[in-house]
């Protein structure tokens, strides 16, 4: 009989808990990514710099590389710098922007990647994708998963909390972008792959559903699993699809009309969503995800960050324009603005209520 299975991609290690940093150098050598200790490890200039003082007596045989930013340059110069130090593995300690660059670096020349997150702002720490600004504004590069994601609680809390805020929005999008994606398999025949919507849905159904606050272990714990799950559901994916709809496209499209305006990305990803399930015919569950984003202290109007509800309908009614060929509620509705007007002042009073 013969054993019908996949090999999913994913990291060896996840060590998520308070005090993980201390063991770093025990789980790198531990898991053989790097027995004899050479390391390349890329930071960031600010945080960084304390955290290398923290590690540098732990980690011997690392040579420790500061990150100019978040461009495809950065990037580049990153791996040009690396490539001739024979290392074992490339660690990128720090947030999204200084993970994404060493993700991209490591493909570059080839090494495993061990992403040491100092922020939960975001579900790109363990994806298989590398966000970086270029001449044209910002683009995606595939990358494999990171080979090991350590992430300690009290480095988390250490961060501004509007991080771990921006985290919680980028988490709970997941359930509307399942959705659209359900949604044209139905209408359009794409195909799904039920593993990665599984996986990538019960990583927001349990931030949505957790008692905690962002205070809460508990809390951190079940958001930092439910980020590297999202990150995993896009490798089983091939795609971003699971973690990737209507959400995000109203993301986008508030970058694109408003880049000196725009709020962060968790932040405009849960407003989103919270309204594409409105749109949807979902009113339980918008309402539930609004509450849920109000008790986190996220937005839930555009009004909360800045944006009339004019400006609103714009960014709406512009958001198919960034992701052309992803079909999402807003491409099947296809609304008017007069529509998404009507339909923002029921939304608005929904969750008011």
């Amino acid at each position: 009989m013969p054993v019908l299975t996949r090999l999913i991609p994913s990291p060896v290690v996840v060590d998520i808990r308070a005090g993980a940093l201390d063991d770093l150098a025990g789980v790198l050598a531990d898991q053989r990514i790097s027995a004899s200790g050479k390391l390349a490890v890329a930071i960031s200039g600010g945080s960084g710099a304390a955290l290398r003082e923290r590690l540098a007596p732990a980690l011997p045989g690392a040579s420790w590389y500061e990150v100019g930013g978040g461009t495809l340059d950065d990037a580049i110069k990153l791996a040009d710098a690396m490539k001739s130090g024979h290392y074992d593995a490339v660690v990128g300690l720090g947030g999204g922007k200084i993970i994404d660059c060493a993700k991209f670096a490591a493909a570059r020349i080839g090494l495993p990647l061990v992403a040491v997150a100092t922020n939960l702002s975001h579900d790109g720490l363990c994806s298989p994708v590398a966000t970086l600004d270029n001449d044209a504004g910002r683009g995606s590069y595939g990358v494999p998963n990171p080979i090991a994601v350590v992430i300690d609680l009290d480095i988390i809390r250490e961060a501004p909390v509007r991080f771990v805020r921006s985290g919680i929005g980028d988490a709970l999008s997941n359930i509307s972008a399942v959705a659209d994606w359900e949604l044209a398999n139905r209408e359009k025949g794409e195909q799904i792959d039920g593993l990665a919507a599984a996986i990538a849905r019960q990583a927001g159904e349990a931030v949505l559903r957790h008692p905690g606050g962002v205070g809460d272990d508990g809390f951190l714990t079940v958001l930092a699993e439910g980020l590297v799950l999202t990150g995993i559901s896009m490798s089983v994916a091939g795609d971003s699809r699971p973690a990737s709809g209507a959400c995000h496209e109203i993301n986008h499209a508030f970058d694109i009309l408003h880049p000196k305006r725009a709020a962060s990305h968790g932040e405009q990803c849960g407003l989103g969503a919270a309204f594409a399930m409105h749109l949807r015919g979902a009113h339980e569950e918008s309402v539930l995800m609004a509450a849920c984003l109000r008790r986190h202290g996220l937005p839930v109007l555009p009004e909360e960050i800045g944006f009339s509800a004019d400006e609103f309908v714009e960014v709406v009614a512009y958001a198919p324009q960034t992701r052309p060929g992803r079909y999402t509620i807003l491409e099947h509705l296809d609304l008017s603005n007069d529509q998404i007007r009507d339909a923002y002042a029921d939304y608005a009073k929904a969750i008011a209520s």
